[in-house]
């Protein structure tokens, strides 16, 4: 039940920035901006050691577009961003030594946070011109108030806070944290007690089931002479393993921003996981604001295990990375269609996440499932009563669950063979069922189309309400 050592390093990297953030509360705004670079910038260097200078080209090249044409820097820091993150992960055809799995891991997150900037200077920009000729400030909610410097941009890129694991969190979000009129004033020891008191237990759990239920035993000849059950049960743990050490892992990064103090905003401000507030705010003395770090919220350990879909489950897992795909990509996605757009968003999710071909087959297979349960849904589940739909929930929330086991064995198998290898020998259980569940969602929509208008727009506006729900960011589970 060994840890690796890049593990255990990862695991020494977070335990220290949770004393550490406490330590930060103390400093005046120009002390913390130059000394959380300077620590961030010593974590990057000691663990990446010269392939440090791939960030570094990313970060420069990102400050030259802006600097050059703010307009197109939303699409142009993105086209570099990944481009370089291809040359990146190829440099080994160039003869060039292969960068370390920590500078990965920067290099992740730094792809993260350079497109988002871009977009925050491009909206900046915008609104500014937009004040100039209405005469009249903008109400934009969480805008930035000036064009970041060279020196802002690096501060904000090497930040120790995050600077491997997560979460994403905004440029604005960064300022808004130096920028702090009483930190020491607000919330930490018990919100950061709160999140990693479950941290031992996903822990413990990861080292036993892991132990159990090697991943390793997948791609040996042994395991295909085990029985079907037992092979399909294989992916149960897997995936169980997988949600124990992203949840140690995650809720462990949390913590360190809430010692620091990153991301706590008041309660009022409605803040999203990675965007930050959503509503303007402002504090008022004559009363006790309370205070949430929903900004740094990066997992949601009950929501990812308990609800219904799969289409939440995503929501609800790496949250902050959920909220800049949906705002830089799915946006921008080349089809009109939810599915289709859906699909680019998870295409492009697989390739920020690697080359490997399990990535892909993974991702991809999301699309299909959330066809699956909105097929279902509309010609099934609407058509019931209110025990029906709690049974035929149930139901659904098991599949869910199956079929992010499912998925799970391609994102840590990684090879296409491997993964291929895996799904043939369960027989492509989850693929069968989500192309069963539409073709028998199709069949009995379609029988019932005729004169049933009424009911199938009683339907529709059920589907418009769940939708608000989901927009205004309401639990229906």
């Amino acid at each position: 039940m060994k840890m690796t050592g890049e593990e255990l390093v990862y695991l020494g990297v977070l335990a220290a920035t949770i004393p550490v953030g406490f330590l930060f509360r103390y400093l005046s705004p120009p002390v913390k901006q130059v000394t959380a670079l300077l620590l961030g910038l010593s974590i990057t260097i000691a663990l990446c050691h010269i392939h440090t200078l791939h960030s570094l080209v990313t970060v420069i090249g990102t400050w030259i577009i802006i600097k050059s044409s703010w307009r197109l820097a939303p699409a142009l820091s993105l086209s570099w961003s990944f481009l370089y993150l291809l040359f990146f992960r190829l440099v080994t055809n160039f003869d060039l030594p292969k960068p370390t799995p920590f500078a990965n891991a920067v290099q992740l997150l730094l792809t993260l946070k350079m497109v988002s900037l871009a977009n925050e200077v491009h909206s900046f920009h915008v609104e500014k011109k937009r004040d100039v000729s209405s005469f009249a400030k903008s109400p934009v909610i969480g805008g930035l108030s000036q064009e970041p410097s060279l020196y802002d941009i690096l501060s904000y890129s090497y930040c120790y806070v995050g600077i491997m694991t997560g979460p994403f969190f905004r440029f604005q979000t960064y300022m808004d944290w130096l920028k702090q009129p009483r930190p020491l004033a607000l919330p930490g020891w018990e919100p950061c007690l709160h999140r990693v008191k479950m941290v031992p237990v996903f822990g413990a759990l990861f080292l036993a089931v892991n132990h159990y239920f090697p991943l390793s035993y997948v791609r040996t000849d042994e395991f295909l002479d085990e029985n079907i059950f037992f092979r399909l049960f294989y992916m149960v743990a897997v995936f169980f393993v997988f949600r124990m050490r992203f949840y140690a892992a995650w809720c462990g990064a949390e913590a360190g921003c809430i010692s620091a103090g990153l991301g706590c905003y008041p309660e009022k401000a409605l803040s999203k996981p990675g965007g930050g507030p959503t509503v303007d705010y402002s504090p008022d003395p004559t009363i006790e604001e309370r205070y949430d770090f929903r900004t740094i919220q990066n997992i949601d350990c009950y929501n990812t295990d308990f609800c219904v879909k799969v289409r939440h489950g995503m929501r609800y897992w790496n949250m902050t990375v959920q909220w800049w795909l949906h705002h830089y990509i799915y946006p921008n996605a080349p089809f009109k269609s939810y599915a289709l757009r859906a699909g680019w968003t998870m295409l492009i999710s697989a390739y920020w996440h690697g080359l490997h071909a399990g990535y892909y087959l993974s991702f991809l297979t999301i699309p299909l499932c959330i066809a699956a349960e909105s097929a279902m849904e509309s010609a099934v589940r609407a058509k019931l009563g209110p025990s029906g739909q709690n049974i035929f929930d149930w139901i659904h929330w098991f599949l869910k669950m199956r079929a992010y086991d499912y998925m799970c064995m391609g994102f840590v198998l990684l090879k296409a063979s491997d993964t291929i290898n895996y799904w043939t020998s369960i027989y492509f259980t989850m693929h069968v069922i989500a192309v069963g569940c539409i073709i028998v969602g199709k069949v009995l929509k379609g029988g019932r189309r005729e004169g049933r208008r009424g009911e199938k727009e009683q339907t529709s506006e059920g589907g418009k309400t769940e939708d608000v729900k989901e927009k205004n960011g309401q639990k229906t589970e």
